[in-house]
């Protein structure tokens, strides 16, 4: 597989102080007018190329609805996938019990946490769901994708409905999940999606391959890949082909840098690893592409840094690689 074409020492030395001037021109200045605060609304649309952040990503810090919007803007992302627990809380969601999940105490009050939860969500109105989407577009950063814990095979078909009620409330047009190992639950999920009219993207790890949505897409037109180039990579295929062939399918793909299957698959800072992250947006940018580019940080963050620097710094290398 071709090496990319920014090293590591590139990266580095030309855009720390483009990374930070990122993170201060994204704060607009409180009394300026409109069209003047637009100007430091986010920006990471890069040559027809929309790069966005799953807020998996910021796992290591605190994880509110309006603390990850922060985030976004520090970084200067203007499209974000959604995990569901954030926006669950700023709509009302039942808590879930704290402490260790071992005990018989414990296993019982979750249990009565889920079936408070998969009544709650059959029931929850829209509208936090779509003030939330105002807040987040108000900003300048769109929702694209919805990635509640509402999916799964023990999940209610009243939860899964929500989940694509929501993510339509929230301005996605998918609501992502693993790939199920149940083989009747992708046309379950399809059926129900259709239904709502928003795609269900599966996401793989390394055990992705050529073929493995085919069976999925057959089911239902709204069955799609949430592909990993980076996972795709670290199980021993070429991203680029599989691209090529399935981009009609795609509704975002996850972005990481991972070594090959040959080389080890570890996870790596943009540019390290074996995964052609810049052939990869060329090729969107040069094809018109639509399908979002997701920001997945994964590798670990440097002595120093934090998750927003380093999803900053993953920004600029995507711009740079688009020329952008």
């Amino acid at each position: 597989m071709k090496k990319q074409n920014l090293s590591r020492r590139q990266f580095l030395g030309t855009t720390a102080l483009t990374v930070a001037g990122l993170a201060l021109a994204s704060r607009p200045v409180l009394g300026m007018p409109a069209y003047i605060r637009n100007l430091g609304k986010p920006n990471s649309l890069f040559k027809g190329v929309q790069i966005g952040v799953i807020t998996y990503s910021f796992r290591s810090m605190p994880g509110s609805a309006e603390q990850l919007l922060q985030y976004c803007l520090d970084a200067n992302v203007g499209a974000v996938e959604l995990m569901g627990d954030p926006a669950e809380a700023f709509a009302g969601a039942p808590q879930a019990p704290s402490g260790p999940r071992e005990s018989d105490e414990q296993k019982a009050a979750r249990a009565e946490y889920r079936k408070k939860l998969a009544e709650w969500r059959a029931a929850v109105p829209m509208k936090r769901f779509e003030q939330l989407r105002k807040m987040y577009n108000n900003a300048g950063v769109k929702i694209y994708g919805y990635k509640p814990s509402a999916l799964g095979v023990n999940n209610t078909d009243a939860e899964i409905d929500y989940a694509f009620r929501a993510a339509k409330a929230l301005g996605a047009n998918q609501a992502n999940v693993e790939f199920p190992r149940d083989p009747g639950q992708t046309k379950r999920l399809g059926a129900i999606a259709k239904r709502n009219k928003i795609y269900v993207g599966y996401h793989g790890h390394t055990q992705q391959t050529f073929d493995m949505w085919d069976g999925a897409i057959a089911e239902s037109p709204y069955n799609a890949a949430n592909f990993d180039m980076g996972h795709y990579v670290a199980a021993g295929f070429d991203p680029l082909a599989f691209i090529k062939a399935k981009h009609k399918h795609i509704v975002s793909m996850h972005t990481k840098d991972r070594k090959s299957k040959a080389h080890g698959g570890a996870n790596l800072t943009w540019g390290e690893g074996d995964t052609p992250i810049v052939e990869a947006l060329r090729l969107m940018s040069r094809n018109n592409y639509k399908f979002p580019a997701t920001i997945e940080l994964e590798y670990e963050i440097p002595s120093g840094s934090d998750a927003v620097k380093e999803v900053a710094r993953c920004l600029e290398y995507a711009r740079k690689a688009l020329g952008a």
